[in-house]
């Protein structure tokens, strides 16, 4: 039996302080875009699989801007918005609001489980107010590691720190979960599920159809190559992100055949960066941030992503498009490892030489026929089943393998 798991004897939470619920109780924890769209199709399954679990949305309001659009249309009716972002806060100020407003939520409602995603602010707050609270905590996409703490600054400390806090532990892939096992995991612990991406993408896309602006820029696009961008990295901050965009309005420059498309994410150093960069570049079309069906939509039809993102790595195999990832390191091998991306380090010669590549050669992936290293499109039900098992008989069994 895990940490956290029913007691036969009692009928109570091993955890958790309090009466013992008389319907297991589910909070899906989100403050990112990514969170809401990984989680809700675990939201999606949980209900599906059993009706004797209430499962339910807590939002943080980490980025409530970019998620409010997408709660209508993915069948989301958050319990409680925290609410705690405010301009120019800092990770500090951040995960401290959380857990202001998490706690006393934690304790009055006392949930079967906390769930958490990745390795967002929001996310390791989660799992940080889970273990005072005595609460159990299930932490999808687990065993990520770049093998760097600064890099991603703070993604890759939080999600090493979740993995010390967190009773159960979902990893995309076999070598997630070996590592978790290798940093001391227990085995049974942990569980192979994918990544709920995958299924999560295909959603979005059936029930998103392009908005009227996505679609003028493809058409804008018609018979060029679309080079999709995205930065927002805090440690690509100033002179690196100014050098890597003039890089890319050189390449630009150089082939009239490319038309460039960046939405800019809303934090003022990305933005001034952009605006220093690239104000004025012939056929570099920077734009609002776009709905998440929308990106898709534009990826979709891109010859070539350059990105720091972490998602989109996830995201690129499943679309078939080839990525470049301007990091040093990444916490997704499997991205390069499969033939989808190439890791090109945060210099600005290493990324001129690939784009150069990828134009020459006219790079597309050639993975295996309907491989994703990502997982399978019924992640979020392994997910779900994972979860009903546990709350059940307090182990993970085999579900999901």
């Amino acid at each position: 039996m895990l940490p956290g798991g029913p007691r036969p004897d009692s009928g109570g939470w091993a955890l958790s302080k309090g009466p013992a619920s008389p319907r297991p109780d589910v909070i899906l924890l989100a403050g990112t875009r990514p969170e809401v769209i990984k989680l809700a199709p675990v939201l999606w399954s949980l209900r599906r699989l059993s009706r004797s679990v209430r499962a339910s949305f807590v939002l943080t309001g980490q980025h409530h801007d970019l998620v409010a659009p997408l709660l209508g249309p993915l069948g989301i009716t958050p319990e409680a918005d925290l609410g705690v972002m405010t301009e120019g806060q800092r990770p500090t100020e951040v995960l401290s609001a959380i857990l202001a407003g998490l706690a006393p939520l934690l304790r009055s409602r006392r949930p079967s489980l906390l769930v958490v995603q990745g390795d967002t602010t929001s996310a390791f707050a989660g799992a940080v107010a889970g273990y005072y609270e005595r609460i159990p905590v299930a932490h999808v996409e687990a065993g990520l590691r770049s093998g760097n703490d600064d890099h991603p600054f703070p993604e890759e400390m939080q999600r090493s720190l979740i993995t010390r806090l967190a009773t159960i532990h979902f990893a995309p892939t076999a070598g997630n979960a070996e590592r978790l096992v290798a940093e001391g995991v227990p085995r049974e612990a942990v569980l192979v599920t994918g990544n709920p991406v995958v299924s999560a993408l295909d959603a979005v896309l059936e029930r998103f159809p392009p908005s009227p602006a996505v679609q003028d820029l493809v058409a804008e696009a018609e018979g060029r190559k679309l080079l999709l961008v995205t930065t927002h990295r805090r440690e690509s901050f100033g002179r690196v992100m100014r050098e890597r965009l003039a890089c890319l309005r050189e390449f630009v420059d150089r082939h009239p055949d490319v038309v460039l498309i960046l939405p800019v994410h809303p934090n003022p150093e990305v933005r001034r960066a952009v605006r220093e960069a690239l104000a004025g570049a012939p056929r570099c079309r920077t734009i609002d941030p776009v709905p998440y069906p929308d990106f898709l939509h534009l990826a979709r039809h891109a010859w070539l992503i350059v990105s720091d993102s972490g998602g989109i790595q996830e995201e690129a195999p499943s679309l078939g498009v080839p990525l470049l990832v301007i990091r040093e390191h990444t916490e997704r091998p499997e991205a390069v490892s499969s033939g989808h991306a190439r890791l090109i380090g945060g210099g600005t010669e290493p990324l001129r030489r690939a784009l150069e590549s990828a134009h020459a050669e006219g790079w597309r992936p050639e993975p295996a026929p309907g491989a994703n290293p990502f997982g399978r499109p019924d992640s979020a039900e392994a997910i779900a089943r994972a979860i009903v098992r546990f709350l059940e008989t307090g182990t993970l069994g085999e579900a999901g393998r």
